[in-house]
């Protein structure tokens, strides 16, 4: 689909990351308690979505926003998986909903791109925010339409998420589903109001792109 524009300086590489940990980790790691082995188990029984293993160490004392090598909680281990039962335990924990890996995904991102509708409701009630982008900048919104997730998209679209808003290289959800020939996707968006008149910074519209991109499929939805 559209480029993706990378930073090959391996020292502005080192320099965002040290920044995001110094953001984002350290300040985490500062509240946690003192005990390492139990936060361990957490993130652990999170990983192995063992919900026992989670209440437990919880319940003992682990930090639900403890965080593993990758800046990742057991929150955002929990919505990669789509996790809802570990997910509601960790809310209820006290998890910090928007708190983001190294790489800048938050448990919403993990959630909007896995697909998961109904936690992805959970998080947004629990405070979520939209507006989050990752490093590669790109926010949950992106993800959903990208991956095809409709149902993701019609919750996102209901707590306040811009359809027509562009992003990196200007691309709007609609230029990206349309680029990766999400039929039900793009049907949601022009629904909701995603216009097909707007360009990205080559100057494409939805229809070119997807045009470009051999998605036959969804052409005649864009007008083509």
């Amino acid at each position: 689909m559209a480029r993706i524009r990378r930073n090959p300086s391996s020292v502005r590489h080192a320099a965002l990351a040290a920044a995001l940990w110094a953001a984002c980790v350290a300040p985490a790691l500062a509240q946690a308690p003192s005990n390492p082995n139990l936060n361990a188990q957490l993130l652990v029984g999170a990983r192995q979505a063992d919900r026992s293993q989670v209440e437990r160490t919880l319940a003992q004392g682990a930090a639900p926003n403890a965080r593993n090598r990758l800046g990742k909680t057991p929150l955002l281990i929990a919505a990669e998986k789509g996790n809802e039962a570990i997910a509601e335990l960790l809310l209820r924990a006290g998890a910090d909903v928007n708190l983001a890996s190294l790489e800048g995904v938050t448990p919403l991102m993990a959630a909007s791109y896995g697909g998961h509708a109904a936690l992805v409701k959970r998080l947004l009630a629990a405070g979520a925010r939209l507006d989050p982008v990752d490093r590669m900048h790109k926010p949950a919104v992106i993800y959903a339409a990208g991956q095809g997730h409709a149902a993701v998209l019609e919750a996102l679209i209901a707590a306040g998420a811009d359809v027509n808003q562009p992003h990196e290289h200007g691309l709007t959800p609609l230029m990206w589903a349309a680029g990766q020939g999400q039929a039900e996707a793009v049907r949601l968006l022009i629904a909701r109001g995603a216009r097909t008149d707007l360009r990205d910074d080559r100057g494409l519209t939805a229809l070119e792109i997807a045009r470009g991109a051999h998605q036959d499929a969804v052409l005649p939805l864009l007008g083509g």
